[in-house]
């Protein structure tokens, strides 16, 4: 019983210090609004908006500066797409 009692003392020890690298596609987060927050604000990104929509969870996010648009299936709580918002396109004549 000993040797299980290490096992998840050790993933205990590990996990914590991934949440401090950025998120990326294939990465779970949660299946729920709350989970999803959790994650991505101890990571440093401020969320500005979220919404649930085609069993999606769509969220827009800030961090170190820059925008980001981040999708996690609502089913697996899986990272699905996580795309640069890039404000250069909304300044086109």
């Amino acid at each position: 019983m000993m040797k299980y009692g290490k096992v998840t003392l050790l993933a205990g020890l590990i996990v914590p210090g991934a949440v401090f690298a950025q998120i990326g596609v294939g990465d779970a987060l949660g299946a729920s609004e709350a989970d999803v927050r959790a994650a991505l604000k101890a990571q440093g990104y401020v969320i500005t908006e979220v919404e649930l929509e085609d069993g999606e969870i769509e969220v827009e996010a800030t961090r170190d500066g820059k925008a980001y648009e981040i999708e996690v299936s609502a089913e697996t709580g899986i990272v699905l797409e996580i795309e640069l918002d890039d404000e250069d396109d909304s300044n086109d004549s």
